[in-house]
């Protein structure tokens, strides 16, 4: 594991990437020196080893030590999610593939699941709601949305060495991608994902848990009215098997959302879904 060391000096803290190393003889851990950052006001993430410039945990730490990163990174972030509006919903796809590119250079595949795709593409379903948007529009933006995601998914892998997670949606919910942004996140964090995607008959998905006997299901529900289809397939599994179900989705942000047989989540941010998933004992 590395992580962040501060080290204070006078009157300014000075950072250091270290790593944890077993040492056999004492039986105990000791911290060995990557890399000397420096001062850490200074410290940039290009100052980090490449291969742990996208650390989540290591981006979250310079940020707190350097006030015009977190300005740099609040800007960025503001800047993307404007930026990709307007290429999805004028439906120019490589125009979002660059957006997604230079953002991931600076951040990571996550956050810009989590802080950009995701409230665009809430901002784009509450105009159309509103009539801001025509359907036309909200149409090619998802269609495109879609495709943008389907592009990363073919980009990304992990160790697969985790529990095994099933992402299904109820008869007549026609949108799957937040079952393709659960995918390729949970994939990134090392999960076995088997994902049904489209909407096919409830039978059809008891035959799927009876075969591959997946460890955790993820109910995703994007419109309100596929509440009532959805709370119909979470009582099926329910009766069929004792895996765990999570239900979340666009459907459910609201302050009382309906009961299922199963776990409401919600619209959570993506990191939070990991953490409920490893605390899920296992029942297969």
């Amino acid at each position: 594991m590395v992580y962040i060391r501060a080290k204070k000096v006078k009157s300014d803290q000075y950072l250091y990437l270290v790593k944890s190393v077993w040492d056999s003889k004492k039986s105990t851990s000791k911290q060995e020196i990557v890399k000397y950052l420096g001062k850490a006001s200074e410290v940039i993430k290009d100052d980090i080893p490449e291969e742990f410039r996208n650390d989540p945990k290591i981006l979250s730490v310079l940020a707190s030590y350097n006030p015009e990163d977190i300005k740099k990174r609040e800007d960025a972030t503001k800047k993307s999610k404007q930026q990709l509006f307007k290429k999805l919903t004028d439906g120019n796809l490589e125009e979002c593939i660059k957006i997604y590119k230079n953002y991931v250079d600076i951040f990571n595949v996550p956050d810009f699941f989590d802080k950009i795709l995701r409230p665009v593409m809430s901002k784009i379903g509450s105009d159309w709601a509103n009539g801001k948007l025509a359907i036309a529009t909200e149409h090619v933006a998802s269609n495109v949305a879609q495709t943008l995601v389907k592009i990363i998914m073919e980009q990304v892998s992990g160790a697969g060495n985790k529990k095994k997670v099933m992402l299904c949606v109820p008869v007549g919910e026609e949108h799957h991608m937040g079952c393709d942004v659960l995918e390729t996140y949970l994939t990134i964090k090392g999960f076995k994902v088997f994902n049904m995607g489209t909407s096919i008959p409830t039978d059809s998905i008891m035959e799927f848990i009876s075969m591959k006997k997946p460890d955790v299901i993820l109910i995703s529900i994007t419109i309100e009215d596929n509440v009532s289809a959805g709370q119909r397939l979470a009582k099926k599994i329910r009766e069929y098997c004792k895996t765990p179900i999570l239900i979340g989705g666009y459907a459910l942000q609201q302050d009382n959302p309906p009961k299922f047989e199963g776990n409401v989540v919600g619209d959570m941010s993506l990191e939070e879904i990991p953490k409920i998933i490893r605390k899920i004992p296992l029942t297969n």
